[in-house]
């Protein structure tokens, strides 16, 4: 069975110019003696967007780990696949993001939830578990409640694990789950039973993504109180090792940490509890990679700097347009938007300064970095001249993508010198 390394980073590469430099940020921290499996992905939505095939990212995979010469493994992740949509990426891809959340409160047959509430018997107990304070005090009806509201998404996680399966083959590729782009997060018991019923059915998941609390905003920090996430995140991965001794899910099984949020906050406590219970970790970086080539553009000046001012005044005039598809996942204080007229006249610096996610700077702006973030479609209307630019200041650009990967991200995760 292919299986995904005990770390691994999904690097979101929206225009396919970034692999490289992304890739330079895995091999860096292998020297440093952390072995990270990388993962390209890229989600149905901004292959519309940008006009691209999933055949696209499985080419940019293979052409920068050949160049680069390296031979660890690496994946191509059909990104927040569901029924609609998975049929695209068969063929590309080795890694599927099943994503159930427009499943989540559909209700299945009642004889289908009956059938799940007998089998999970034994579990309506107080579960004590090393490490969560509170047992978990489980009831027939909680169960019931459970599989009412996650039986019918497991069951179409399985209809589209077994369609990419009769296409690939057993085992030929990595299966996640995720149910994080939904209001609420699960509860610790609803996890327990949702990665019951995974097991019940064959799916057999080596990364799951659940729904924590606090935000996780398009590109900037997470929002909410860390010791509460650390305190959630723990119980997660405890309830995790239960279920794979308990419900034959695989051994590698481990958390998803999803969102194009650079969850500098949470970092700390993520890598604590991971070394901590000797876990794995999935981290998905999507988005910020576009935001390092808007920043790498703007320090290169010149027609580069101009062009994202530009890019930068029409996601003011479409603000309302571009957001919409967002609305869950950005928070954006208008007030705290500057005008085009005023950026017009900034210096390189200013404007990177503004953009980069360094929270110390007292020119960062939180608020203009998520309306960039989300702003991706106006570059892709004019990709002919972004990639042009991209071109002509490609090692500008990719130190900004490769520092912002192995120091924000890689190095905070891992506590790497």
């Amino acid at each position: 069975m292919k299986t995904l390394g005990k770390y691994s980073i999904g690097m979101g590469d929206r225009f396919g110019h970034q692999g490289s430099a992304q890739l330079k940020a895995v091999i860096e921290a292998g020297r440093k003696g952390l072995e990270i499996t990388p993962v390209w992905n890229k989600s149905n939505r901004e292959h519309i967007i940008i006009g691209t095939q999933p055949e696209d990212v499985r080419k940019e995979a293979d052409e920068v780990t050949s160049k680069a010469g390296f031979t660890k493994p690496y994946f191509v992740d059909a990104d927040h696949i569901n029924s609609d949509t998975v049929d695209r990426f068969i063929d590309s891809s080795d890694f599927f993001t099943i994503d159930v959340a427009s499943y989540i409160g559909k209700k299945s047959d009642d004889e289908k939830i009956e059938e799940f509430v007998v089998r999970s018997v034994e579990y309506a107990q107080e579960l004590h578990f090393s490490g969560i304070k509170e047992p978990l005090v489980i009831t027939l009806q909680k169960i019931k409640s459970i599989a009412e509201k996650y039986l019918y998404a497991a069951l179409k996680a399985q209809e589209i694990y077994r369609k990419i399966e009769k296409r690939k083959g057993e085992g030929t590729f990595v299966t996640e789950v995720s149910m994080d782009e939904v209001p609420h997060p699960q509860t610790p018991v609803e996890l327990l039973f949702i990665l019951k019923m995974l097991g019940d059915l064959k799916i057999p998941a080596q990364t799951i993504a659940p729904k924590f609390s606090g935000r996780f905003n398009k590109g900037v920090d997470y929002t909410g109180d860390p010791k509460k996430f650390a305190a959630e995140f723990e119980s997660d991965i405890i309830v995790i090792d239960f279920a794979i001794r308990e419900f034959g899910l695989p051994a590698n099984l481990k958390m998803s940490i999803h969102s194009g949020s650079d969850k500098f906050a949470i970092y700390p406590f993520i890598g604590n509890i991971i070394r901590k219970h000797n876990k794995g970790i999935h981290l998905k970086t999507a988005g910020t990679t576009w935001l390092e080539e808007v920043t790498g553009l703007a320090l290169a000046g010149g027609e580069a700097l101009e062009f994202v001012k530009d890019i930068y005044a029409g996601a003011l005039e479409k603000k309302q347009e571009l957001c919409a598809p967002y609305a869950d996942v950005i928070d954006i204080d208008k007030a705290r938007l500057p005008l085009a007229k005023e950026v017009s006249g900034w210096s390189s610096k200013k404007f990177a300064d503004s953009v980069r996610h360094v929270n110390t700077n007292i020119d960062y702006n939180p608020d203009m970095r998520q309306l960039i973030h989300v702003a991706y479609k106006l570059a892709a209307e004019r990709s002919d001249e972004f990639f042009s630019l991209l071109e002509k200041n490609s090692e500008q650009v990719a130190d900004c993508v490769f520092e912002n990967m192995y120091r924000r991200h890689i190095c905070r995760l891992f506590d790497l010198d």
